[in-house]
């Protein structure tokens, strides 16, 4: 097991870093709560710390640590399968793939819009920007600009259908013939 000033614990970090959001994901399309879901996220973490001596890296860190994720839903599952409640085996491991389908998807899409943003003007890709972030009220920043709300909400609009189109491209694109 690597210690913490081991290079591999930074490696470790920064590889569950990029995937816990896809884990905990999956966990939860598995599991009937949010609690469960983080308590099987947490004993995950743990397994992938412990046999992260056994983690190729030329290999698929998601991957690996999804099957390993997979398992501790499935360990739960059957812990509680007394419960009524509780999803059987077979729907966990289905609600699973749909859910490592779903991120994958979700992923090829937040690649392509950061690549579609960074297409836009720069006056354009720091208006959504700025207009999208946390706070920020259409009201204060059409002012600001010296426009009208309904002009800002207009722009941000063809902006918007910009962006999806370029998406809808850049997928198309990726699809296999």
């Amino acid at each position: 097991m690597p210690t913490p000033d081991d290079p591999r614990h930074d490696l470790f970090l920064r590889l569950f870093a990029r995937s816990e959001a896809a884990l905990h994901t999956l966990l939860r399309a598995m599991l009937p709560s949010r609690e469960d879901a983080n308590e099987a996220l947490q004993e995950t973490v743990v397994v992938l710390w412990r046999k992260f001596d056994e983690f190729d890296p030329d290999r698929d860190f998601r991957a690996w640590a999804s099957g390993i994720a997979r398992n501790k839903a499935l360990a739960l599952l059957r812990d509680r399968q007394r419960d009524r409640h509780v999803f059987d085996l077979d729907l966990a491991n289905r609600l699973a793939d749909r859910a490592e389908a779903q991120e994958t998807r979700h992923s090829s899409e937040r690649e392509a819009l950061e690549g579609c943003l960074q297409k836009l003007p720069v006056a354009r890709r720091e208006l959504v920007l700025s207009a999208y972030r946390q706070g920020t009220r259409m009201d204060e920043l059409a002012a600001q600009r010296g426009q009208t709300p309904m002009s800002l909400y207009k722009i941000l609009h063809r902006i918007r259908q910009t962006l999806h189109d370029c998406v809808r491209r850049t997928l198309k694109k990726k699809e296999p013939a």
